[in-house]
């Protein structure tokens, strides 16, 4: 059992009966003597994928979800699916839907990833924070573009689009964090 006040993001707790993970936790605190400090919390269900809201007061109890997360490593892609491995068990899953197609762009075969089990089944993939991927096209280099902040698309060799400083080249190895989709350095 959690306390409320005790809340943090990332965690996963039970919140009407479905495993749900934390987004953001805020707290009000009331004006008026006596009142209870609120718990305002921003959650994903595990299961339906819906990003809800709720709020608890500070001294309320959750409960917490009999999840477990576990190392994996993406394999491979089998048409509108992703195949990915348990590292501990060696057992297989394919995941298709919004789980995969939320962060395909960011797997390579072979990938290390974070599997969320809920009761035996995979609920939640999570990505490495930041992948090394390459240019594969992109609008020749600008001159002078490190003296201004220009940036351009570039699609890398999963096909997603992301932008790049002007002064990247086709074939640069490039690392971008996929939390936010963003552009951090050449590799």
């Amino acid at each position: 059992m959690l306390i409320a006040s005790d809340l943090k993001r990332g965690q996963v707790v039970q919140i009407d009966n479905a495993p749900c993970s934390v987004l953001d936790v805020s707290f009000q605190s009331p004006s008026a003597r006596g009142g209870n400090t609120l718990v305002k919390t921003k959650y994903r269900n595990l299961l339906t994928a819906q990003v809800l809201t709720k709020s608890f007061k500070s001294g309320d109890k959750i409960d917490e979800a009999d999840f477990n997360r576990r190392k994996g490593q993406f394999l491979y892609a089998a048409g509108e699916e992703g195949v990915f491995m348990d590292l501990e068990s060696y057992e297989q899953f394919e995941i298709g839907g919004e789980l995969f197609d939320d962060i395909k762009g960011y797997l390579l075969d072979g990938t290390e990833v974070t599997l969320g089990i809920y009761n035996e089944q995979v609920v939640s993939i999570e990505p490495p924070s930041v992948v090394e991927l390459l240019v594969t096209e992109t609008a020749p280099a600008i001159k002078n573009a490190t003296a201004t902040a220009q940036t351009k698309e570039a699609i890398l060799e999963t096909g997603i689009a992301v932008q790049v400083p002007g002064y990247l080249a086709n074939d640069e190895k490039i690392k971008i964090d996929t939390r936010e989709c963003r552009f951090i350095s050449r590799a």
